[in-house]
């Protein structure tokens, strides 16, 4: 298990670090970020960030003359693509560490740190009363993982919904002592499947940019195809929460992986659920 950094244990784990969360967590400073992390000059952080972070460059795409920028080497695209198992009812969205946690009927999320309204959650109280007694999939992404993000299932999208807010770090400590999923700036689009139901997939951003873009396909009326990428996520560690309506059997493959803190390691397309 990689150990929390030193900044974000001052963050979170000290009285003078919380009084900085404020600003550090506030939209503009994601925003001075972003325009640091898309600048030429920013391609000099990619070197040291892929040694750091052990990241194996011979899996994704470098352009000739390399990345423009910081972000642009962020968002990354694998080398031929991934593969998604269409056969599955349910995909996983991302590369990422999945926690599978089930909703109980006041319709909050127990995790192991805090407790989480789906009305809250989604801001709208209707919707959430659908995943009573359901279970969420929670996919937490870390820098050194691929950024970009796929459906997790088909069917026809019959709503879209961004909630504004700030940009909390999503790491296990930041959890543990801040609401995070409630209180960042999240997406969310909602997806109708001939037989899981009313899906939610939503996209949670965080600390230092973590900037969500969806493709401009993800809106009402537009069909969701198994395993095609919805968007990706630009520089901070982030968040993918997908909401099922009844509780489902994951695959005994996913169950059986050696979890890191609780975590199940779990890569773009793969099969979910038994078929």
């Amino acid at each position: 298990m990689k150990k929390e950094s030193k900044a974000v244990i001052f963050l979170y784990g000290t009285i003078p670090g919380r009084a900085c969360l404020k600003v550090c967590t506030a939209p503009i400073v994601s925003k001075a970020a972003a325009v640091l992390l898309s600048s030429r000059a920013s391609r000099l952080i990619i070197p040291g960030f892929v040694k750091n972070n052990g990241i194996d460059m011979d899996r994704y795409e470098v352009p000739e003359g390399g990345y423009s920028s910081f972000n642009d080497f962020f968002i990354r695209k694998l080398k031929g693509g991934y593969y998604a198992d269409t056969d599955s009812p349910l995909v996983s969205p991302c590369d990422g560490l999945l926690s599978i946690k089930k909703i109980v009927k006041d319709s909050i999320i127990n995790t192991k740190h805090s407790r989480y309204s789906i009305a809250e959650l989604l801001g709208d109280s209707e919707l959430a009363a659908r995943y009573s007694d359901g279970m969420a999939l929670i996919f937490r992404l870390t820098p050194s993982h691929y950024h970009r993000y796929c459906y997790c299932a088909g069917g026809r999208i019959t709503g879209q919904r961004r909630i504004d807010g700030v940009l909390h770090c999503v790491r296990p400590v930041a959890v543990r002592s801040q609401k995070v999923y409630t209180r960042n700036t999240r997406e969310y689009t909602v997806i109708t499947n001939h037989s899981l139901g009313v899906i939610v997939q939503m996209e949670v951003g965080a600390m230092l940019v973590g900037k969500i873009s969806n493709s401009d396909e993800c809106r009402p009326g537009y069909a969701a195809l198994t395993g095609t990428e919805k968007g990706y996520f630009e520089y901070g560690g982030s968040t993918i929460i997908i909401l099922l309506e009844k509780r489902h059997r994951i695959s005994r493959k996913i169950l059986e992986r050696t979890p890191i803190d609780g975590e199940i390691p779990v890569t773009i397309g793969e099969a979910l659920t038994e078929a």
